[in-house]
């Protein structure tokens, strides 16, 4: 094999993810494939003598990171759109508003992302006091969890919402006195209207809001337009070292733009593309699931999964809950009733589709698992591995349930109050103090034997691996009634590594870094092993390969 090798990495750190060998100084790659992992002696005597030469200078290298929950084309649209991360007044973002309206004047309507709950002195904004910040363009502003969206007047009108509207369960136009909206839409039932009037006609947002095509089709301009934003946050993506990733919206749109960028060397990522699967659904559309399953099974873009979801989220009540929210009578909000999901699980089961479910509150968690069991039941048992995101909070009866039925536990590190992104929960709000060490409780998860993966929810928080695997590893401890067990480092890292690719049945094929996988690696600038678990976050990518081609170098 001497000389074959077209690209090697030296010097470095490797962590294989192999538990056999798992580590090395140095990664050889021919043809896309890895060749060898050994010493860095070895791996230069493989270098042909036009290879590319990378010095990792002792940083780590490891497999290339997959995230493994993702809204690609939402991500890349939120790089565009106004900024609203670490606003935290009604005066700030007046300011910021008004700035990128004058920066912006041909914008069809003003999108924030990520604005924070509470962002009016401690109360959500109405359309009120956006009408008094900007009262003659349309203006949405997203929660940064994408489940709530705040619109003025101007936006409601175009929508057609300002005096209510039907929606579909588990969605809220919240109305005030009078007939007329507050401003305050729950959920992509309610708010999907106000997101077509964006420059992006909504479309960034289909895959998510109704899992439908666009209507009308896009035209060749909009699917340009599409395929170069798209480009965009895959670019912004390598540069944090990740090369796949695992989208949670999805139509045959994306996919078809995805097959483009994929034609014209433009891919720099990995994608998986679901089916979304709508409460108001019939169960034949998953006959399209089925399709894109037929239709898109390559290593670059690929199918195969049914998204849906159970509930929402705990700031609005909309989780789904096992008792009352503290000092209200509500449990939340269910998005399936159990028996149409019960339903949609046997059948998307019974086509070998892998599930994976929405689940935050931990009511809703049951119901899924209760759906899995249903289906395992009607079907027979299977490897499956269908999925449950977030279980941001678990009934610690329900933890064994996820190992026992052969689920996955999909879960986001930065998405938990304990880390750097979102505010504590305070004692009585949403939680009773008995539920605190079930929530967030990645750790009591793992220890059940369930296998544990983890992403990010980008952009509900930036696609930034190294933040995310810090709030793992080095969380906030508030001590009680909060219980807090920090995630290992090598746990984390094969929870963003080898168990993404498990998860996706790409194990043995990618996620470790072993003779004959596929080459996607990343070089770190730094020892991630030497660093302390709370500066770990500034560790970057320096560079990233996918495929065997280099899609960053930083």
């Amino acid at each position: 094999m001497a000389g074959k090798a077209d690209l090697v990495i030296l010097n470095g750190k490797v962590l294989t993810m192999d538990a056999g060998h798992p580590r090395a100084e140095a990664v050889a790659l021919a043809g896309g494939v890895i060749i060898a992992v050994g010493s860095t002696a070895e791996i230069r005597a493989l270098a042909a003598p036009d290879a590319r030469v990378i010095d990792a200078a002792g940083g780590t290298v490891l497999p290339g990171f997959i995230d493994s929950h993702v809204h690609l084309f939402q991500g890349s649209a939120a790089l565009e759109f106004m900024a609203m991360e670490g606003i935290g007044t009604g005066k700030d973002a007046a300011q910021t508003i008004r700035d990128y309206s004058e920066a912006n004047p041909g914008e069809p309507m003003i999108v924030g992302t990520g604005t924070a709950y509470g962002l009016m002195d401690g109360r959500n904004p109405t359309r009120h006091d956006l009408d008094a910040i900007l009262p003659d363009r349309p203006l949405a502003l997203l929660a940064p969890d994408i489940h709530t969206l705040w619109a003025n007047t101007m936006a409601l009108e175009k929508a057609g919402l300002l005096h209510g509207g039907p929606v579909p369960e588990g969605s809220v136009i919240v109305m005030e006195e009078g007939g007329t909206a507050t401003g305050e839409l729950q959920e992509t039932g309610a708010f999907g209207p106000v997101l077509r009037l964006s420059r992006t006609g909504g479309r960034d947002m289909l895959g998510y809001v109704t899992g439908a095509e666009p209507e009308p089709p896009a035209s060749e301009a909009e699917r340009a337009a599409d395929r170069a934003l798209i480009a965009k946050g895959l670019t912004h993506a390598a540069s944090h070292g990740i090369t796949t990733m695992h989208n949670m919206d999805g139509n045959f749109y994306q996919l078809e733009l995805l097959s483009d960028l994929d034609a014209s060397g433009d891919l720099k990522c990995r994608m998986q593309v679901p089916f979304h699967l709508k409460n108001y659904d019939p169960l034949d559309r998953l006959e399209e699931a089925s399709e894109m399953h037929r239709r898109y099974t390559g290593d670059r873009v690929w199918s195969g999964r049914v998204k849906m979801f159970m509930d929402g989220v705990m700031d609005t009540h909309t989780a789904l809950m096992t008792r009352p929210y503290p000092g209200t009578d509500t449990v939340g909000e269910p998005v399936f009733d159990p028996e149409h999901f019960n339903a949609a699980c046997i059948r998307a089961d019974a086509m070998g589709l892998q599930i994976s479910v929405h689940s935050i509150g931990d009511l809703a968690t049951r119901r899924t698992l209760d759906g899995y069991e249903v289906a395992r039941r009607a079907n027979g048992a299977r490897d499956s591995r269908h999925r449950i995101e977030h279980i941001e909070v678990i009934h610690p009866d329900d933890l064994p349930r996820i190992n026992a039925l052969g689920a996955v536990a999909s879960l986001q590190p930065r998405h938990s109050p304990l880390g750097d992104y979102f505010p504590i929960i305070p004692q009585g709000t949403l939680l009773y103090d008995d539920q605190y060490p079930y929530t967030f409780a990645w750790q009591r998860i793992r220890d059940t034997g369930a296998p544990v993966i983890f992403s990010t929810d980008w952009p509900v928080v930036p696609v930034d691996v190294m933040r995310n695997i810090g709030c793992a590893i080095a969380p906030m401890q508030p001590g009680a009634p909060w219980d807090v067990r920090p995630q290992s480092l090598m746990d984390t890292l094969a929870s963003y590594t080898s168990g993404n690719a498990w998860v996706e049945f790409n194990e043995g094929r990618k996620g470790q870094l072993v003779t004959g996988q596929m080459g996607d690696v990343v070089v770190m600038d730094c020892d991630l092993e030497a660093c302390a678990p709370d500066a770990i976050h500034k560790a970057r990518a320096m560079v990233t390969i996918c495929g065997g081609q280099i899609t960053y170098s930083g």
